[in-house]
């Protein structure tokens, strides 16, 4: 949103490169082409549709020509994206990692061109010698990597529809979202941040009476003696440097037994609330737009979906009054309204489509409350005779098997013994044997192949699916289970989302797309087209895919993000 062009590099075939200089400014630096008079040569080439690019991670590079009013058009592939459809599992999808691995080339680094930490240059320092051979490398590895990558999708036709339909059209719908940005109530954020400062000094207090005597809450060490010395509470698990262990799992287990651990959870989580957004949100908004730009990074969750970062919006509490307070910082500008669309239960239904079983299927065809209808099969009682505890534990089920939780695991949750928990387990299967099906069959063709599926032929590699470590290989089976419920949500929303932003294109609404979180999809609409609006994006929403059961979305529309949800 803020970077200038210093010079473009471009490769028509591979091993040959050429770098254009346009604003480095070193004392003696050479003469170079104006740089406006070079944009406008380029700018029929860049912003026409009919000419092919590929690049590597054109996403920003459209950024950075949109600050200098250039559309860019034609992006036909994106090396990123090719890598990440090829292999999701591998974490790393960067230039200089794709060259080592797939052409066994050691890039020249930035660092190596600019310098790290405090002492790092801006490019427009570099020498036009230096910049020239880094970025004309650039350029040309991304059109070898293209080359080498592109037959080995192509050889795959599932993935090639999951990268020509899905994730190459919806780069220059990301970016859209990003630059529109989201507008911040700043005053109100302030403040939360101080009920947050007020609401922590209390819990600190709280828990200096609790401890027996005063000490510092986010000290480990101090935390360890006091626990485990003082109040002489079970070493539930160690750090890797044989500590007792004082993370989040291990307070939640030991809350049972004393109250403290419990007020510790909720100094933690109200500071990183204050820390994350209260406190880092206003700094995050861009001076020249007035509003806050996250990232959407398409090539980093193995599942396919997004995530974002800079700042991360997708981790903001829904159900916490805290978390709550922070979404009504979400505003609309004057004259418009916060409208946000989110798929309900989005996981269970595909596991209903997918297990083909017949309970789930009756209970979504029919639109009942499936945690309650759930319930009622669970514990064989009436719809109306479920109590709320039995709801809930039909919840806990339902979204836990998905997850692939073991009986201990639900025991846990419900806080209810093993033996009860697994009783609900046997119970549950007994009714819907669809879906005990659907896991053994899952397991056993991730055996088989070696990876997971989504709908839409979006695969995950399952290495350790055959792996003698007994824990690792029940972790990889677990997500050859979970793998194709989240990766075809994450796969239906992309769809959704290419198809609403072609449609706002085409319209004449002034509505825009501001953020995708998880299963929900959030705009800024004018507030005498809401109804209309709403009614169009819940429909096209509901229409991303078609399944056994209908795709239901809960739309809300409000002055705020939290209003709205």
């Amino acid at each position: 949103m803020q970077a200038e062009i210093v010079g473009i590099s471009l490769a028509v075939q591979a091993g040959e490169a050429v770098y254009i200089p346009l604003a480095h400014s070193y004392p003696g630096a050479p003469e170079q082409l104006e740089r406006e008079l070079v944009l406008a040569r380029l700018r029929p080439w860049l912003e026409s549709a009919a000419h092919a690019k590929v690049g590597q991670n054109l996403k920003y590079d459209a950024h950075v020509l949109a600050n200098h009013d250039i559309t860019l058009r034609g992006i036909a592939h994106d090396t990123l994206l090719e890598s990440y459809v090829l292999d999701a599992a591998q974490n790393r999808h960067d230039l200089d990692t794709l060259a080592r691995r797939y052409l066994e080339h050691e890039n020249i680094t930035y660092e190596q061109v600019a310098g790290k930490g405090a002492k790092q240059l801006p490019f427009a320092a570099v020498s036009v010698e230096v910049a020239t051979d880094y970025a004309a490398e650039d350029a040309d590895i991304a059109l070898r990597l293209h080359q080498t990558l592109w037959p080995r999708l192509r050889a795959l036709p599932g993935l090639q529809a999951v990268y020509e339909d899905i994730e190459i059209p919806l780069l220059p719908v990301l970016m859209r979202i990003e630059r529109h940005g989201v507008q911040i109530d700043v005053p109100l954020l302030k403040r939360v941040s101080h009920e947050l400062s007020m609401r922590m000094m209390a819990l600190e207090k709280q828990a200096h009476e609790l401890a027996g005597g005063a000490f510092n809450l986010a000290s480990p060490k101090q935390l360890q003696e006091i626990l485990f010395e003082r109040l002489g509470l079970p070493v539930v698990n160690k750090t890797p440097t044989g500590q007792p262990s004082t993370n989040e799992e291990v307070l939640e287990q030991l809350a049972d037994q004393h109250e403290l651990p419990r007020v510790i959870l909720e100094h933690r989580m109200l500071a990183k609330l204050k820390s994350t957004y209260a406190d880092k949100l206003p700094q995050a908004i861009n001076p020249q737009t007035g509003r806050v730009h996250t990232m959407y990074q398409q090539a980093v969750a193995s599942t396919g979906r997004l995530s974002s970062t800079e700042p991360n919006l997708q981790n903001i509490p829904a159900r916490s009054p805290e978390g709550r307070r922070i979404r009504q910082a979400f505003t609309a500008p004057e004259g418009q309204v916060i409208l946000s669309a989110d798929y309900s239960q989005i996981e269970l239904r595909i596991m209903a489509h997918l297990s083909k079983d017949a309970g789930l299927l009756k209970a979504f065809a029919e639109g009942k409350d499936i945690h309650r209808a759930t319930a009622a099969e669970v514990f064989g009682v009436t719809l109306d005779a479920v109590s709320d505890l039995q709801r809930r534990a039909a919840k806990a089920i339902n979204f836990g098997l998905i997850y692939g939780m073991s009986a201990f695991g639900l025991a846990k949750q419900l806080s209810v013994p093993r033996a009860e928990a697994q009783a609900y387990v046997d119970l549950y299967f007994a009714r819907y044997p669809g879906v005990r099906r659907y896991m053994d069959e899952a397991r056993e063709k991730a055996r088989e192949l070696g990876y997971a599926e989504t709908l839409f032929g979006r695969r995950l590699l399952l290495p350790e699916i055959k792996a003698r470590d007994v824990r690792r290989r029940q972790q990889a089976e677990r997500v050859a289970i979970n793998a194709p419920m989240q990766g075809t949500a994450a796969d239906i929303i992309k769809r959704a989302m290419i198809d609403i932003d072609a449609w706002l294109m085409l319209s004449a609404f002034p509505a825009k797309m501001v953020m995708q979180v998880h299963d929900e999809l959030v705009f800024e609409v004018p507030l005498e087209h809401a109804d209309a609006l709403a009614e169009e994006i819940k429909n096209r929403m509901a229409a991303a895919a078609d399944l056994a059961v209908p795709l239901v979305v809960d739309v809300g529309v409000g002055k705020n993000w939290d209003e709205a949800h």
